[in-house]
């Protein structure tokens, strides 16, 4: 890791939590978020670092800084240039004369002119026409963003409105391998029958239902995938 990097990161440690509580800033839960996002960035778990930080975002100028971090990450270590330029935008937006807009906005210049270069490659791109692309993944970068956000905020659900640990079965794959069920049979015993072990009944549960509580009930007649 860059010693480039901790400076950043100490930099905008500093600027969280300088003049006024860390508390005062964000919730406890985004300051618990973002403390681990650093751990997780220092230990060179970039990912969960991601995660992390990206579960702190709220949408409102106080979480500028996180924005910042998330656009060092993606373009210091993890070679993604859109995330990137998603990042310093959203700083640049939320905090326009904050204490990193020049490095943000020259990184985003940087960004601008590696983006063109890699749509340009092998083709005749313009100028104009790699902005415009940069600028249509950049809309749908954020709107991924923003659907991480929500479902981080949402319990777990199975499709259709069923809640966590109703029974709902999961689609069959194109082409996949299935049993019909016929009387008196069991997850067991048709486990038995495909892998000659009755252990694996819960491969087949897990193939075709969605968080199920417990054994899942099946009937005669209903179509089973065998993964």
């Amino acid at each position: 890791m860059s010693p480039l990097f901790f400076v950043r990161a100490g930099l905008l440690a500093a600027v969280l939590c300088g003049a006024t509580a860390c508390d005062g800033l964000f919730d406890k839960g985004s300051k618990q978020d973002i403390d681990a996002g650093d751990q997780k960035a220092k230990a060179g778990d970039f990912q969960g670092a991601v995660k992390l930080y990206e579960g702190a975002l709220d949408g409102s100028a106080k979480t500028a800084d996180v924005h910042y971090k998330l656009a060092l990450l993606y373009a210091d270590k993890l070679a993604s240039p859109l995330d990137a330029m998603h990042h310093f935008s959203r700083y640049l937006a939320l905090a326009p004369t904050g204490p990193h807009a020049k490095e943000a906005k020259d990184y985003k210049r940087e960004g601008e002119a590696k983006l063109l270069a890699l749509y340009s490659k092998g083709s005749p791109v313009s100028q104009d026409q790699a902005v415009r692309l940069q600028n249509q993944n950049l809309a749908l970068q954020k709107t991924i963003n923003e659907l991480r956000v929500q479902k981080a905020a949402t319990p777990a659900a199975a499709p259709g409105g069923a809640k966590k640990g109703e029974q709902v079965q999961k689609p069959i794959p194109p082409g996949g391998r299935t049993h019909v069920v016929v009387a008196h049979e069991t997850l067991a015993t048709i486990a038995a029958k495909y892998y000659k072990n009755k252990a694996r009944w819960k491969d087949i549960q897990d193939a075709n239902f969605y968080s199920v509580d417990g054994t899942a009930k099946i009937r005669p007649g209903m179509t089973l995938y065998i993964p």
